[in-house]
């Protein structure tokens, strides 16, 4: 069965959510659900996710996983939310303990947050097969951009995460830490090297150049032939000296702070302290 897929794209993150479903009436997975989130106030909303909710609820679909490709650092996950209302298992990559264990320290979350990843309902292995209804999907292990990375497969689409953007936007970043540009590399080529050409390939993200309209979808085929970062062609160490330059120039994105504090969790925010107020924290000359 091929899948159904509907995209949602958010104007302030430059993200891209997902409904992958089997049939109306039938079941869903969300992929990469987005929290409005305003740094200015630090009020979050949840227009974005209520706009997944009712897409889900006209189309009489039951959710059964709501799946990250990993744990973002430029907007933050409203996953937490959608299980609320929706219902549905959290999952990520099973290496997230790595990723949890480097922002306990960054930002002092204190002994109650164990770095175990049971804060998710599930953890994917490489290779993992998993259903949604009828659908039948398979995680692939694709770190570098951080250590966690997966992409998700239901037949010939591959959700990506941030491995690969369209072909002229090129690569994510590898600079995050525990990430890694040979990584990278090798989780692309081998995106690019075991799936056939017309393997539709779907961004979490679009940076669009100039004047081109927002886009999404890509094929293997067409970052083969085109992407300006990883085209074939380029060697390892090609991309790693490129990646590792490109990387120095770039600034921190601008939720990178209150995201990972919450999408560590889950898209749970801290606990509240004896006051009552849930604190999102900034360390001072850290990043």
């Amino acid at each position: 069965m091929q899948p159904n897929i509907q995209a949602f794209f958010d104007p302030v993150t430059w993200t891209v959510s997902y409904v992958v479903f089997d049939k109306p009436g039938g079941c869903c997975a969300i992929i990469d659900p987005v929290l409005d989130y305003d740094p200015k106030s630090g009020r979050t909303k949840h227009h974005s996710a209520d706009v997944l909710i009712r897409f889900i609820r006209s189309k009489n679909l039951t959710v059964n996983w709501i799946l990250e490709t990993h744990a973002h650092a430029d907007h933050l996950s409203s996953a937490h939310y959608l299980k609320q209302e929706l219902g549905g298992k959290t999952a990520i990559g099973n290496n997230i303990p790595g990723v949890q264990q480097v922002f306990k320290k960054l930002f002092n979350m204190g002994p109650d947050f164990q770095p175990d990843g049971s804060q998710f309902d599930h953890l994917f292995d490489d290779g993992d097969i998993f259903k949604v209804g009828e659908l039948t999907g398979k995680a692939i292990f694709v770190p570098g951009h951080t250590p966690a990375d997966l992409a998700y497969q239901f037949e010939d689409a591959i959700f990506i995460g941030d491995t690969m953007f369209m072909p002229d936007v090129g690569t994510a970043r590898a600079d995050f830490p525990g990430g890694d540009a040979r990584a990278l590399y090798r989780s692309i080529r081998k995106l690019l090297d075991n799936y056939p050409p017309q393997t539709r390939l779907f961004m979490c993200h679009d940076y669009p150049p100039g004047d081109r309209p927002v886009q999404w979808e890509s094929t293997v085929a067409d970052e083969r032939a085109h992407n300006i970062h990883v085209h074939d062609g380029i060697s390892e160490d090609e991309f790693v000296k490129m990646r590792t330059a490109r990387d120095a120039t770039l600034g921190m994105p601008v939720l990178i702070l209150p995201s990972v504090q919450v999408n560590v969790r889950a898209g749970q925010m801290p606990p509240a302290e004896d006051n009552g107020t849930v604190y999102l924290k900034v360390p001072v000359n850290i990043l």
